[in-house]
């Protein structure tokens, strides 16, 4: 359907003080009016899409404040009323003794039409999570959802800020036939949410802004019943989502797992590595990055490992058209014939193998020495031996076999030689690594560590260990 747009819009001018409300009501486009802001000693403005505008010269007074205060609902815990029957928000900015000295007065919208791009999503029965920046529309899509499905399901809102379905006992009827429950303090919001799936029977809930590990753990209670989830959260990306300890859990949580050396070797990768926990509590991740147009991660599982393996991630984009139809691109991952991991098979000459074995340990690397020439596919000696080219040098140039020369058995020549060798198979998993040893020195020697640089997907990854450990961590310097 097209988009229709209801904003009840002279309740909310109604509660403003007259010399604010006037100069409003003139302005060409009010009707893409975003919010009025009232801060005390200072003139009120209203701001629109591209723009701000002073409505008065005359400073914000203590009366003004009272004015608008008296004639909306009482504050909550999270500091925020409504209008009665309608979508608007004003929330509030206190001093230190608790008086109110700012409003922000954020005009509530219903847009019929608004999920068109995600609606076959939303109707699939799965569960389905909605990220983006804030003011990006998050909310109105919930409340269409609602809507939407409320028409052959039993749909229950569990409503924080009476965000969603509206000031007051009585329910907004942009959300239809949806039930809502209402959430005395925001504390409280995961045990509504527990108390909406044991007393209600709904087959679909609907909630905003999960924001605590209590309400993440709830939300997987409810998916584990086989209830439709239909939620939100803070932060704009997946990645993001991944790197919040606090709501990681949604995407299945993320832990550091050590294999032994066999599975290491069958897999070719470093002991430890990073995984996913447990299944997703929600299926489906939309990124939402503008009004008409979203990023779709159709398999939350799979684009996680994929994230966490350094792998390119399978997505859907999908946008409206000028003539209103839904467009979509999908961006599948280069698909190339997996390489068989041939770990190098090395012959020493002239190298002290037994340093050699320990900085492989340290590195967390399974070397494969072999006794035989036959048997090798890498001659390694040292420049002294190379130089005066005895037998089993000349036997390896024979049998073209390559031959990696060390200036010296010092264990910087032979870190940069494994280096050589090993280039890719050890940068994701060292680093790793290195990050676990670096936590391990802070909590006994409580001094800071400097990893070694790396690209930002792996700092990324490097931070969330440190934040599992309760410790602080940050990137400094310039990306290449």
């Amino acid at each position: 359907m097209p988009k229709v747009i209801t904003d009840d819009l002279d309740a909310l001018l109604d509660i403003l003080p007259p010399y604010i409300r006037q100069p409003l009501c003139q302005q060409k486009d009010s009707s893409e009016l975003l919010e009025v802001v009232l801060d005390l000693g200072r003139p009120p403005e209203a701001r629109f899409p591209q723009r701000e505008v002073v409505l008065s010269a005359k400073e914000v007074s203590e009366l003004d404040i009272d004015y608008v205060t008296s004639r909306i609902s009482s504050f909550g815990d999270d500091n925020r009323a409504g209008i009665e029957r309608t979508l608007h928000r004003i929330s509030a900015i206190r001093n230190r003794k608790g008086d109110i000295v700012g409003l922000t007065c954020r005009v509530g919208r219903a847009v019929f039409g608004t999920i068109k791009t995600i609606e076959d999503l939303v109707q699939s029965g799965k569960s389905v999570l909605l990220l983006g920046r804030p003011g990006v529309g998050k909310t109105t899509m919930l409340r269409e959802i609602a809507r939407v499905l409320a028409d052959d399901k039993r749909v229950i809102i569990v409503d924080t800020s009476n965000e969603i379905a509206g000031d007051g006992d009585i329910p907004h009827p942009a959300i239809g036939h949806a039930r809502r429950m209402q959430v005395t303090t925001p504390t409280r919001q995961h045990a509504v949410m527990i108390e909406a799936v044991e007393n209600h029977m709904p087959e679909v809930i609907i909630i905003d802004e999960i924001g605590t590990e209590l309400e993440a753990q709830a939300a997987r209670t409810i998916a584990e019943r086989g209830v439709q989830l239909v939620g939100t959260a803070h932060g704009n990306t997946l990645e993001n989502l991944m790197m919040n300890p606090t709501l990681a859990d949604l995407i299945g949580g993320i832990q550091t797992v050590t294999l032994g050396d066999e599975e290491a070797k069958r897999r070719g990768t470093q002991k430890s590595i990073l995984e996913r926990m447990s299944p997703p509590t929600f299926d489906i991740v939309v990124e939402i990055q503008d009004w008409d147009r979203v990023v779709i991660h159709p398999d939350v599982s799979q684009a996680v490992d994929a994230i966490l393996r350094g792998q390119p991630v399978a997505t859907e984009t999908r946008w409206l058209d000028e003539t209103d139809k839904v467009r979509r691109e999908r961006k599948e991952p280069v698909t190339t014939k997996p390489k068989e991991n041939k770990l190098p098979k090395l012959y020493l000459f002239g190298v002290n193998r037994a340093k050699l074995e320990q900085i492989a340990k340290e590195k967390q690397l399974s070397l494969e020495i072999v006794k035989k020439l036959n048997d090798a596919n890498l001659f390694i000696t040292s420049k002294n031996y190379y130089r005066r080219k005895p037998q089993k040098v000349r036997d390896a140039e024979a049998a073209n076999l390559p031959i990696y020369v060390l200036k010296s058995n010092t264990p910087p020549q032979i870190r940069q030689m494994l280096n050589a060798i090993y280039p890719e198979e050890n940068s994701f998993k060292l680093a790793i690594a290195e990050a676990e040893e670096a936590i391990i020195k802070v909590k006994s020697a409580q001094e800071a560590v400097e990893l070694s640089p790396q690209r930002a997907y792996i700092r990324r990854l490097q931070h969330l260990i440190a934040e599992r450990n309760n410790l602080s961590s940050q990137s400094v310097g310039k990306e290449p």
